[in-house]
């Protein structure tokens, strides 16, 4: 479809909320790309998404959606297979890009496999051997729950005794829990639209990862774009960025 005016996108229904763990960020993303679509004159609606779904995009209309659900039920292939079934045009990867990239153990076994850089890694047990866990990875270790975004339920680990109250931590959020060797070094964030690369912003914080908190609620969290890398390490960024999306199969944004 070639767009050559507001009109042509139809009705719009910008999807938010939803039942994840990260519903509230969720509702201010949609909120914001809402305000964004309508200024620049498209019909689009809010839609709080809930198990009455279909019969609000089957009853009002909608000509496509904008997805805007954060986790569960929103980036796992969930709601891309709703709005397929209904024949609704929507944003973002289809059914496999999204549960590929939701997992983030799945998501590195392809890397691993495609030769794409990524943190060693295991997938860790209810009842883990710690001591054994610890001596195949090195501490510190990054605790995260395998299928959750926004940093939930993740904690940066530096001894042995702290392991087991990270791992009950990341279980509150998902049966599934993955360990990572801690890497030091400056933080970069790339977004790919498309098949482009966009400039890399470089992500600094006071807290000791780039946690929620720094995400969504502290004012000293910085975003430098330019980033200061050089020229050739900043496309070096780029081209692991788009590899690392095509890889998992993702399409439109990353």
């Amino acid at each position: 479809m070639i767009v050559q005016s507001a009109a042509d996108f139809g009705k719009v229904a910008v999807l938010m909320g939803g039942r994840s763990a990260e519903r509230d960020i969720s509702l201010a993303s949609g909120e914001a790309v809402l305000s964004a679509l309508i200024r620049q004159g498209v019909d689009a609606s809010k839609v709080d998404v809930d198990l009455t779904l279909c019969k609000q995009l089957h009853s009002s209309n909608y000509d496509r959606a904008f997805v805007m659900l954060h986790g569960r039920g929103g980036e796992d292939g969930e709601i891309q297979g709703v709005l397929q079934s209904l024949a609704i045009p929507y944003t973002g990867s289809d059914i496999t890009g999204s549960a590929l990239s939701i997992n983030k153990t799945l998501s590195k076994h392809l890397w691993v496999q495609q030769g794409l850089p990524t943190a060693v890694f295991e997938q860790v047990t209810k009842v883990p051997d710690v001591d054994g866990l610890v001596s195949r990875l090195g501490l510190p270790l990054f605790i995260k729950p395998v299928n959750e975004g926004s940093s939930l339920g993740m904690s940066k680990v530096n001894s042995v005794s702290e392991l087991i109250d990270a791992i009950e931590l990341a279980m509150k959020f998902d049966a599934e829990v993955i360990a990572e060797r801690w890497i030091d070094g400056e933080e970069y964030t790339v977004a790919v639209l498309g098949q482009t690369a966009l400039p890399v912003i470089k992500l600094k914080t006071p807290n000791e990862f780039y946690d929620f908190e720094a995400k969504y609620q502290a004012d000293t969290t910085e975003y430098l774009c330019p980033c200061g890398l050089n020229d050739q390490d900043e496309e070096y960024c780029k081209k692991i960025a788009i590899e690392a999306f095509n890889g998992l199969r993702m399409k439109g944004w990353g």
